[in-house]
């Protein structure tokens, strides 16, 4: 006979607020007025009629100086240079790749914006053209970096520095992009023996730390031998920890995943997705936050 699980309802807590001390964040909702003063600029989310500046989406409204915009809390990625994502490979076309970076299209990773094999620099020729799906074929992850974005808000990709390229043996997670904090570097080495690449554009991928950093390469070697019980642990803990993180929409970076670890190691793995125990790791690891705050 299979094993059946059963819970008991328990009393909720009472949760803080996840935000700042004394910084209360202003929600609206489609339809709502955001202000009737005709001294500020429209910006995105946002649309002015009787002169009233009204919300178009629900999300959190942020102000730059006399622009005001509406920062929705569930949307599709919206590209900006210098951001740094994940993606697939969806399709090897002439002189480029498309990529899927949860935009709401797809973005182009052209041959002339990566590394070639060996990291050696001079022009595409046709040979490389030819030999493209022998670099990227459908269907391979890469980590890249915003070139730039068109006027259609499609994204253009590079992969011109070593720390970018395909990506080997690990874990995807898939989240809302508005959960992902902005920092000065993406790619964190985590003390528990994993690494985490948090895209920008909501795709976070979880891999075991190498010891050595194969710089030859131009980022096209992928290390297929088997991957260590112990690692393939910590990478799904890390991987249940995210997205408990993410149901309990809690902004992602790297201190906040590493407390929701060490909240979790009292717990098994399989066990963190349940809503008890996501609720119980997700509160210390907010509380431990705020106590950083201070």
């Amino acid at each position: 006979m299979a094993a059946v699980a059963m819970r008991l309802p328990v009393a909720r807590k009472a949760v803080a607020p996840s935000g700042s001390r004394g910084e209360e964040k202003h929600l609206v909702a489609p339809g709502d007025t955001i202000t009737t003063d005709t001294g500020y600029m429209r910006g995105h989310g946002t649309y002015v009629d009787e002169e009233k500046l009204i919300a178009s989406v629900a999300g959190a409204v942020e102000r730059v100086n006399k622009l005001v915009c509406v920062k929705a809390l569930k949307t599709r990625y919206n590209g900006e240079v210098g951001d740094i994502v994940v993606g697939r490979i969806t399709e090897v076309q002439q002189k480029r790749w498309k990529v899927e970076t949860n935009s709401r299209l797809d973005s182009v990773l052209l041959l002339s914006s990566m590394n070639l094999p060996g990291g050696e620099l001079r022009r595409r020729s046709a040979e490389d053209e030819l030999a493209m799906r022998d670099y990227l074929q459908e269907g391979d992850l890469i980590s890249a970096e915003v070139q730039s974005v068109f006027s259609d808000g499609a994204v253009s990709l590079h992969t011109r520095s070593l720390k970018y390229g395909k990506l080997g043996q690990g874990v995807l997670v898939q989240v809302s992009p508005s959960l992902v904090k902005r920092q000065k570097t993406h790619f964190h080495d985590l003390p528990c023996g994993a690494s985490v690449i948090l895209g920008n554009n909501g795709f976070i991928w979880i891999y075991p730390t190498t010891e050595q950093k194969d710089e030859e390469a131009g980022g096209f070697t992928t290390n297929l031998e088997p991957v260590p019980l112990s690692d393939r642990e910590v990478i799904s803990r890390l991987r249940n920890c995210i997205v408990a993180l993410a149901t309990q929409k809690l902004m992602l970076f790297d201190t906040s995943i590493l407390y929701c670890y060490e909240a979790s190691l009292s717990h098994q793995i399989k066990d963190i997705l349940k809503p008890e125990v996501m609720e119980e790791i997700v509160l210390e690891t907010r509380q431990r936050l705020l106590d950083l705050e201070g």
